[in-house]
């Protein structure tokens, strides 16, 4: 059909040769069970070919900068628009990167504090005003009357450059001297300097160089006026006999920005001076990121233990030559300041704590005695633990070494700025009462407000005064908040105006994706893969682009019920901008608001890769053949269990959790349950089970080096025996790590052919049969099967290597046979067909049978771990889970396990779960799907909102009590659920009531990981 998108002979990975059609400037999803070919499709074959395409138009030039994608494996694709993948994988591991930057609303807050921002003395507070010529001069002869001074007008700061020229044209024009990068010069000797041409700079030109006397007041005045001139604004004097206090000093004076009474200099205020990127604006401790690496008292202390019993982890014990120095020195301190090493540490006084960790900070008499008589009296000091770790930090030369102290390390926040990323005197420079830190440190739906009521001229002192905290400056102490200004003055509306509009434009956008709840300072490197795809999406969106191809990878993916609407508008909104979109999904909401809807299938791997049906969403829902069409219509169903567990009657309490948004949460864990923690996105789910929980469990449980966040206590450990996290990161990083390697089959698999006739004949052991050392590995391709044949400005090719042909060994390794097939074969099998192969071998036949339950028969055993996704992942993780002897006291933590998985995939995956707490055991999952909110035995539900709105729990109980609490949007939907009746009793009443304090009486103390 004409303006239809078509695509014939498609035969990529496990596509069939198939032909689909789809209308184009529609809103297009593609679905089916995991494995069906749906991302292949979509990503692999009409996306590589809409992006080939469009780079190839380019010159081969510009070709050779660009990652060309290689041609997919298609006969045709007809009507196919320029492409833009909006996926998960592609969120910026760079600490510097955070969502103000990803979405170019940080370049707007710089723009904006450059050309309107207030400047505030750093130390006092008060406003900063200009410094007229006749100011500098008479500043100058009060504050360093009779020294010697050199006047120096800046010439060029920080730049790029040669400056042969400039040189010459100074001297052409009557100077003499220079300074460069901080030494002085005859310019006649600086025009023979070769400076680096790609690095940067200073150049200050010598205006004159006098005594400052009041008899030279008219001197100094005019070669003050010409400084400021030649520097644009600023004036260097350097004083080389230093100031009054004998310290070599320099002076920087501004025609524009200095505070009166102290004096406080800023530079002439850019949009570079604002970002944390550069360091004319960055902390110069940490060069803005903020964190540093330092020695952590909860890693280096094991409070359990005394002194005596080697509670300093890093130091050996008493018996070694190390030992018995630091056990002296210890040993000393303890008489010092009278505390006992043989005491726990955890009981030791504070003051004694301090001393040991960071030494006493000045030297102490030590007195020996022998018989009760005095013998020796001396003086001695003691660095302490920390600055003792640091200084041998800094001085080794052992790559070893390091790497065992940095166990030991963790990153804080930088002591000079506070995490604050910028120089004291940039955060001095205010917009609408607040520094850029603090601007950016609002989450999205409050830098919305706060920018509205700017542009309106409406903002007020009681708007800001929640944001006025850290580096408000001396001002907040002497004269309050109010000092500063908050309203924009005739210029700075005007100015602002389109900066405002900007900014609320991408903040709009990020507030129709579901994202009001996150702070513009948050690092990329912290987001989910649906967070970072939605922010792409909202940036996107704004762009305004048309005539576009998007294709995107399970937008939804972190959302709650609640927030689909939204995701969905959006959606909507860009197709209706003239745009096709083609996604990736299995949400139900989104598959019936679709124009068209493409079911693959019927199966997974070589069962699939077909198209089942396509149409418009009612037609699918009645096609008969149709997995998908069977769910929609509710012919198949995920069936809600006849009995809810009460576990075992024990608990698992938090008390008191308040890290990042969580308001102080009591939080009540039955175990022997599935729990399931839900909620809005930013609502505080994962602060409170991973950063919390999980971090304290594995610390208490396994000895993992954790740092919980806030709480107080933690009630229940006792019950358990190890805490298990089942998450959708990577099984392996390399294409050397495949699942037979990481359910440790493979090693099964190596033993079995060690013992097949041919192998012992020839006197073959286990190591032959890996393709990670030299022996039984194809050594032309090391192993991997492949070869990369590098192309210059055509994309990489990876070709199958010549001599093993992708067998990965070589020919004697492959002459050993087991039932007829080599190891090359078995690596290359299904699941599915690993699972019949070996069924006679039990420990084999076991996991492959677990891997099949978890629904991955289609998935080959020696497939690299870099081509699974993160659900694959996930599931392969817990079939190695499963595959262990159950203890009934393990729990296991899951973050959205159903990522990725269709309708019958989040079925088999729920009666594997089943099976995880008919052991016995403890899950605890979060998630959004209802289909698993059904199942649960227990369901947590935090929220209102998310962000600053959420951090507190609404609800508890069972899915039926839930559906019955009136203000629960969890309970709203779990209400629509077909088989959920709501439970209006005394319980669900009572179901967002916090756990009893078991121990109320006892006084809480603020811990960081108790």
């Amino acid at each position: 059909m004409q303006g239809d998108l078509t695509v014939r002979g498609a035969r990529e990975h496990n596509l069939k040769d198939i032909d689909v059609s789809f209308p184009r400037d529609k809103f297009v999803v593609i679905t089916g069970v995991s494995g069906s070919g749906k991302s292949t499709l979509a990503f692999d074959t009409i996306y590589a070919e809409g992006q080939r395409r469009y780079v190839e138009s380019l010159s081969a030039y510009a070709r050779q900068f660009l990652g060309l994608m290689e041609k997919p494996d298609v006969d045709s694709i007809t009507g196919l628009s320029p492409a833009i993948s909006i996926d998960q994988k592609t969120t910026s591991h760079n600490p510097r990167s955070t969502v103000g930057t990803v979405t170019e609303i940080h370049d707007y807050l710089r723009l904006l504090y450059a050309r309107v921002g207030t400047p505030y003395c750093p130390i006092c507070g008060r406003k900063i005003e200009k410094q007229s010529p006749s100011e500098i001069t008479n500043r100058l002869l009060s504050e360093f009357a009779d020294k010697r001074a050199i006047l120096l007008a800046p010439m060029v700061r920080g730049r790029k450059g040669e400056y042969r020229k400039l040189f010459a044209d100074l001297r052409r024009e009557g100077f003499s001297r220079v300074r460069v990068d901080g030494t002085l010069y005859e310019l006649e000797e600086a025009e023979k300097l070769k400076l680096e041409k790609f690095e940067k700079h200073d150049v200050d030109v010598v205006i004159d160089r006098l005594t400052l006397r009041e008899s030279d007041r008219g001197r100094i005045a005019e070669s003050v006026e010409l400084g400021l001139r030649r520097g644009e604004g600023l004036l260097r004097v350097l004083m080389p006999d230093g100031s009054p206090d004998g310290e070599a000093h320099e002076e920087l004076y501004s025609e524009k920005f200095a505070c009166p009474e102290h004096g406080s200099v800023l530079e002439e205020l850019e949009p570079r001076s604002f970002s944390f990127n550069n360091p004319y604006g960055a902390c110069g401790d940490c060069a803005g990121i903020g964190y540093k690496q330092e020695f952590s008292p909860d890693r280096v202390i094991d409070e359990k233990l005394s002194i005596a019993e080697g509670a300093i982890l890093p130091w050996t014990k008493k018996g070694t030559d190390a030992g018995i120095y630091y056990w002296d020195k210890l040993k000393a301190l303890a008489e010092h300041l009278d505390f006992d090493l043989k005491t726990p540490w955890k009981d030791l006084p504070a003051k004694a704590q301090k001393a040991v960790l960071h030494g006493p900070g000045e030297p102490f008499q030590v007195i020996y005695r022998r018989g009760g008589k005095e013998t020796m009296r001396f003086m001695t000091e003691f660095e302490g633990v920390i600055p003792n770790l640091e200084r041998r930090y800094a001085d080794t030369e052992s790559e070893f070494m390091r790497e065992k102290m940095e166990e030991l390390m963790e990153l804080q926040p930088c002591p000079t700025c506070g995490g604050t990323r910028y120089k004291p005197e940039i955060l001095a420079v205010r917009v609408g009462g607040l520094n850029i830190s603090q601007a950016s440190g609002m989450s999205v739906l409050e830098a919305d407000q706060f920018f509205h009521e700017l542009q309106d001229a409406t903002l007020n002192h009681a708007a800001i005064e929640p944001f006025l905290k850290g580096h408000t400056g001396g001002s907040a102490k002497a004269h309050g908040p109010l000092h500063y200004e908050y309203k924009l003055n005739d210029f700075g509306t005007a100015v602002a105006a389109p900066i405002l509009k900007a900014i609320r434009t991408r903040l709009r956008f990020l507030v129709d994706v579901g994202l009001d709840y996150l702070s513009l300072d948050r690092t990329a490197n912290t987001l989910s893969g649906g967070e970072a795809q939605r922010i792409r999406l909202a940036t996107q969106v704004g762009s305004g682009l048309t005539g576009v191809l998007y294709v995107l990878d399970e937008p939804s993916i972190g959302l709650h019920p609640k927030d689909n609407g939204r995701l969905i508008g959006t959606l909507k909104n860009l197709r209706d901008l003239g745009n096709t979109l083609l996604v990736v999904e299995h949400d139900e909401d989104t598959m019936l608001e679709a124009d068209y809807l493409i079911d693959m299938g019927p199966g997974a791997g070589v069962h699939g890769g077909e198209v089942v049906t396509h149409g418009t969403p009612q037609e699918v829902k009645q096609a008969k053949n149709s997995l998908t069409g069977k769910y929609l219509r509710g012919e198949l169903k995920i069936e809600i269990p006849a009995e809810r567990r009460r576990g075992n009657g024990k608990t698992l309490d938090v008390y008191g959790a308040r890290q990042n948004n969580l308001q102080n949460v009591d939080a009540s864990i039955p175990l022997g349950t599935m729990t399931v923690v839900t909620g809005p996105s930013g609502s505080g789910k994962s602060t409170l089970i991973h950063d919390i929980l999980h971090a304290t469990l594995a610390r208490e449980l396994n000895g993992a080096k954790t740092t919980p966040g806030l709480y107080d206590r933690i009630e229940g450990m006792e019950h358990l025996d190890k805490v298990i996290e089942i998450d959708q990161s990577p099984i392996g990083r390399t294409p050397r790590s495949n699942p037979a390697t990481y359910t440790g089959v493979f090693t099964e698999i190596r033993d079995l052919f060690t013992k097949t006739p041919e192998s012992r004949r020839r006197g073959y052991l286990a190591g032959r049969f890996s393709f990670n050392v030299k022996g039984g590995r194809c050594e032309h391709c090391k192993g991997d099967g492949v070869m990369k044949i590098e192309m210059n400005f055509l994309p990489d090719i990876y070709v199958p290597c010549e001599v093993c042909k992708g067998a990965r060994y070589n020919r004697e390794t492959l002459e050993v046979k087991y039932n007829g097939k080599t190891i090359a074969d078995v690596l290359d099998m299904t699941v599915e067909d690993a699972s019949t192969f070996f069924e006679a071998i039990p420990p084999i036949g076991r996991k492959m049978q677990l891997l099949l339950e978890v629904g991955l028969g289609y998935m080959r055993i020696g497939q690299p771990s870099t081509t699974l996704s993160g659900g694959e992942a996930q599931r392969i993780k817990l079939a190695t889970e499963l595959s262990k002897r159950a203890t009934g006291k393990t729990i296991y933590i899951l973050d959205e396990p159903t990522t990725g998985l269709h309708f019958e995939d989040v079925r088999k995956l729920m009666d594997v779960l089943q099976k995880l707490a008919d052991g016995g055991n403890t899950l605890v999952i979060i998630e959004h799907n209802l289909d698993v909110m059904k199942c649960a035995d227990h369901i947590i539900d935090l929220g209102p909102e998310g962000g600053v709105r959420g951090g507190t729990i609404v609800a508890t109980g069972t899915p039926e009590e839930l559906a019955a609490h009136p203000t629960s949007y969890t309970g709203e939907y779990l209400r629509k659920v077909p088989g959920i009746e709501a439970s209006d009793t005394p319980k669900a009443a009572k179901a967002a009531k916090a756990p009893a304090k078991k121990t109320a009486s006892k006084k809480k103390k603020e811990v960081v990981g108790v």
